[in-house]
């Protein structure tokens, strides 16, 4: 497996993003990259904060939710993704499989050995995530979902996810901050906009972020559908808190969260939000708004 590193010089200055790097390997020798912000003042036996980010951005989607909630007393823990952000980069598309990035990222979550755990996930961040809720529902104290899904393949993809699809398989250079800022309500400073072609230096890197699209269960054959079955399986009787709060301007995952509501008894009782004014990548158009609704689901533990 050809492997590309994104040098360091590339996450120099970014704005408000000054976390210490953290690395773990994973997989045949895989260098995974995590944000790891402690608080100064740590509530005690207050779960951990993971932020589980999606398709094309990588934990800078966070930066402001990391500080704000940390600051509040609570350790936060934000991934990259294998390829994406500081993680390595396998070359090849064929590299990636939904299956692959769930061990990548179990293999991170064990080797830290993460217990009492609440799941802040968006796009494939709950693709990936709740696929491990559903195998460790011990070592999870809630979730926070977040304009994303877990497919099974059995319903036709909207009109919206599909054109993404075809257009992210066929354009001849992968946009990724047109992506980002396509996919926002409010304008991004052109520092922050650069921030998310960051982890690219070029095209070559950039296979992770490219094959995504393709990679989530459209039908039930494909990779992933019979799984994420399984997993609603466990989700439907997991009733730890299990809290939506989408946008109301995602046309992408857009009802996902009454699905969610519907179907995992942990949603009873919870104060479920729709984020106003903000679109697919809510961290970037409400990042305040999404951190006190952090802050308030952690009081109930």
């Amino acid at each position: 497996m050809e492997i590309l590193r994104t040098p360091e010089s590339c996450f120099e200055n970014l704005p408000d993003y000054d976390f210490k790097p953290h690395y773990a390997t994973v997989g045949n020798g895989l260098r995974l990259h995590y944000v790891d912000a402690r608080p100064r003042h740590k509530i005690n036996n207050a779960p951990i904060v993971l932020m589980m980010h999606g398709e094309p951005s990588w934990s800078f989607l966070y930066r402001h939710m990391i500080k704000n909630v940390s600051s509040a007393g609570f350790r936060v823990l934000a991934p990259d993704l294998i390829g994406f952000g500081r993680s390595d980069k396998p070359v090849k598309i064929s590299d990636y499989s939904y299956a692959s990035h769930i061990q990548w990222v179990e293999d991170w979550f064990l080797a830290l050995d993460l217990q009492n755990v609440v799941l802040f996930c968006q796009d494939w961040g709950g693709l990936i995530g709740l696929r491990l809720v559903a195998k460790y529902p011990e070592r999870f104290a809630g979730v926070i979902a977040a304009n994303t899904f877990l497919p099974m393949g059995e319903r036709k993809p909207s009109e919206a996810f599909q054109k993404w699809r075809d257009f992210s398989q066929t354009i001849p250079e992968f946009p990724t901050r047109k992506v980002i800022e396509g996919a926002t309500i409010k304008d991004l400073e052109a520092g922050v906009a650069d921030a998310y072609n960051a982890p690219y230096p070029e095209e070559r890197y950039k296979a992770g972020a490219r094959i995504f699209p393709a990679l989530v269960p459209i039908s039930p054959e494909m990779a992933g559908a019979q799984d994420n079955l399984e997993a609603w399986g466990v989700l439907s009787k997991f009733e730890k808190p299990f809290l939506t709060a989408f946008s109301d301007q995602d046309p992408i995952t857009k009802g996902a969260d009454r699905v969610f509501q519907k179907r995992v008894p942990g949603c009873v009782g919870q104060n479920h939000r729709i984020v106003k004014g903000a679109g697919h990548f809510l961290q970037e158009d409400a990042p305040v708004e999404l951190s006190e609704i952090i802050v308030e689901f952690m009081a109930q533990f």
